[in-house]
């Protein structure tokens, strides 16, 4: 079989428009119902049962009973990382959008991508930790320095319990609006949930943005310096 059969099969479940919209909605990183992806797909639950099954069967997704309901999630952090670059294609060779509104601007800014920051702000991170030595870039893949190591580990970054983990501890991610790398794998999600937990920034209800207050944006900034 050649590899583009394989390309084309994963290309036919993500370009349905009804099973796009689905995916783009979990890549928040929260598990949703079939009625909750129907809604984000503007198709009815029968429908949406029927997409959700393909991309199910495709290995795209999975699901998880809990008492009556299934809920559907993102099967690995792959999957958001092709979905992301896919929207940066998309975003440069796709019609362009003559005025951009307030809530295009904030998922520029700073958003949850499956479970890392993402936008300027996850860019600006990555830019950072690359020029002060903490993550040096092997012809594009990120690597954890010594002084990197210890930067992260006086953040109570516990690194040794990343590293046990499956999924790589350093990854980039291509950022579909700023077209640039931000910091994936499992450093970067827990770089996110520190930010969150200091209270640099909060998530948007019912959204991907994440929103900094005017005090965080500050302790972000000095962060980078």
């Amino acid at each position: 079989m050649k590899a583009g059969t394989d390309i084309a099969q994963i290309g036919s479940l993500v370009g349905d428009p009804a099973r796009a919209n689905m995916l783009a909605a979990l890549m928040g990183g929260v598990a949703l119902t079939a009625s909750e992806l129907a809604q984000e797909a503007g198709v009815s639950l029968p429908t949406a049962s029927a997409h959700l099954a393909k991309l199910t069967d495709g290995g795209l997704i999975t699901v998880a009973r809990q008492g009556r309901h299934r809920y559907y999630a993102l099967a690995e952090p792959r999957v958001a990382a092709m979905l992301e670059s896919i929207m940066g294609i998309a975003a440069e060779l796709g019609p362009k959008r003559v005025s951009p509104g307030p809530r295009d601007r904030a998922m520029r800014d700073a958003r949850i991508c499956y479970d890392h920051l993402a936008g300027e702000a996850g860019v600006a991170m990555l830019d950072s930790f690359v020029r002060r030595g903490f993550i040096e870039l092997a012809e594009g893949q990120p690597l954890l320095s010594g002084t990197g190591a210890a930067f992260f580990a006086r953040l109570e970054i516990d690194l040794e319990d990343l590293r046990r983990k499956r999924r790589p501890l350093c990854r980039t991610c291509l950022d579909w609006s700023v077209r640039r790398a931000h910091l994936a794998g499992g450093l970067g999600a827990a770089l996110l949930e520190r930010i969150l937990t200091k209270g640099w920034a909060r998530r948007e209800q019912n959204s991907r943005v994440i929103r900094f207050t005017p005090m965080g944006r500050r302790e972000f900034e000095v962060f980078l310096r």
